[in-house]
């Protein structure tokens, strides 16, 4: 049987990303995702549904996030899904789904976020859906089978 783990998701960051590193010194970046859904229900009332995904990005892809992205801005991720469990303070087994990235685009900063002289001269938020003029979108890629075909490109 075969199977299928990739998830994608556009939303903006609820908190400054946290990096930390392990023991053996690999960089591992935790933030987390805001993804609104409007629509209307049967009235015609505008409804906002807002759904919150945990993500965790490794090594440069991590550090490279950590730096260049705060509170509020935007990033399409790409990952898989990963079930992590541990033990509570009370004893309890616990449970949580969250996102492994391994391809983030970074889309905007919201205004006042990150310094002018941190964007190289020319550069314009690109917008979420893409186009072929303009600037390319800042990507970080890792995860790859190839790790020297690696790009990043923070800005």
């Amino acid at each position: 049987m075969s199977s299928m783990n990739h998830v994608i998701v556009l939303g903006g960051l609820t908190r400054d990303p946290e990096l930390r590193h392990t023991g053996g010194g690999q960089a591992i970046c935790k933030f987390s995702l805001a993804l609104t859904d409007v629509y209307k229900d049967k009235s015609g009332k505008e409804v906002k549904s807002t759904c919150y995904v945990d993500i965790d990005a490794w090594g440069k892809l991590g550090e490279t996030i950590a730096k260049h992205l705060r509170k509020g801005s935007q990033a399409l991720v790409q990952g898989r899904l990963q079930m992590e469990q541990w033990d509570a303070k009370d004893g309890t087994k616990r449970t949580k789904l969250s996102l492994r990235a391994f391809d983030v685009q970074f889309m905007g900063r919201p205004s006042g976020v990150i310094q002018e002289k941190e964007f190289e001269d020319g550069y314009e938020s690109p917008s979420p859906m893409g186009s072929s003029s303009g600037p390319q979108k800042p990507r970080v890629h890792t995860g790859g089978k190839n790790d020297e075909d690696d790009e990043i490109v923070p800005f």
